[in-house]
C-alpha cells in the first residue's frame, strides 16, 4: 500500500471513531460537594455514588427544567433528612413496634418485628417490604436487612415510595414537585395523616427549614406551597 493510501485510510479510520464515540454525559443536577454540604454528618453508609446508581431505575430529578429538577433533589432530601436526622440513622430507633399486618397472605416471613423503618425514608410495615422488593427485584419481604446493608438498595427503596406511592396524599411526591404543587404537597404524601393540618407542626416545620436550607446550598428558588 502505497505511502498516500496508508495516510488517507488512517484519516478515514479516525473519522469512523470520532463519530461512534459516545456523547459526553451532562452533569449531574447536583455535584457531589452540595450533596456532603447538605449532609455534613450522614453515616457513610448512605454515598453519593449509590443515590446515583439507584436513580438510574427511577424517573426522578430528571423531568422539566433545572429549576423543577434541582426542586425535586432538595425536597427529596429534605424530606430523607428529617426521617434520619440529617442521614445519620439506617435503622429506625426503636424496633421494638410490630409493623406486621398479618391480614396479608405474604405474612412477616422475616418475623413480625422485623419490619420497623430502615433506609432514607425509613420503610416501614411488611406490605412495604413486599412491595418495594417486588418492584426493583430483591425479596425484601423475606430478608429486611437488605435495605440497611446495601446502600443502593437503601436509596431504591427510598425513591420507590417517592416516584410511586402517594401515602396519604393524593399524589406521589414526585408528581407534586414536577407540577409544581409544592413542597407542602410531599409531605402530605409521605406523613401527611400524622403532620399536616396542624397535627403536628413542629415536624411540618422541620422538613420545610430542611428544604429551605438545601435549595440554598444549590441555588435554586423554592416555589410556592412550602407547608401543609
Amino acid at each position: 500500500m502505497s505511502g498516500t493510501r496508508a495516510a488517507a485510510l488512517i484519516v478515514a479510520l479516525i473519522g469512523v471513531f470520532t463519530l461512534v464515540q459516545p456523547a459526553t454525559a451532562a452533569p449531574f443536577i447536583v455535584t457531589e460537594a452540595q450533596f456532603n454540604k447538605m449532609f455534613p454528618s450522614r453515616n457513610s453508609f448512605y454515598t453519593y455514588s449509590g443515590l446515583k446508581s439507584a436513580m438510574n431505575s427511577f424517573s426522578f430529578a430528571n423531568q422539566g427544567s433545572d429549576t423543577v429538577k434541582k426542586q425535586e433533589f432538595a425536597a427529596a432530601m429534605a424530606n430523607f433528612s428529617h426521617e434520619t436526622g440529617g442521614l445519620v440513622y439506617i435503622k429506625e430507633i426503636n424496633q421494638n413496634g410490630d409493623y406486621c399486618d398479618e391480614t396479608k397472605p405474604y405474612g412477616c416471613p422475616a418475623g413480625a418485628k422485623q419490619y420497623y423503618g430502615r433506609g432514607p425514608i425509613q420503610l416501614s410495615w411488611n406490605f412495604n417490604y413486599k412491595a418495594a422488593g417486588d418492584y426493583i427485584g430483591q425479596n425484601l419481604l423475606g430478608n429486611p436487612n437488605l435495605v440497611s446493608s446495601n446502600a443502593t438498595i437503601a436509596w431504591r427503596t427510598a425513591l420507590w415510595y417517592w416516584t410511586t406511592q402517594t401515602g396519604p396524599g393524593s399524589m406521589t411526591p414526585h408528581n407534586a414537585m414536577v407540577n409544581s404543587r409544592g413542597f407542602g404537597e410531599t409531605i402530605r404524601s409521605i406523613n401527611g395523616s400524622l403532620e399536616c393540618n396542624g397535627r403536628n407542626p413542629a415536624a411540618v416545620n422541620s422538613r420545610v427549614s430542611k428544604y429551605k436550607q438545601f435549595t440554598g446550598i444549590i441555588g435554586v428558588a423554592q416555589g410556592g406551597n412550602l407547608s401543609c
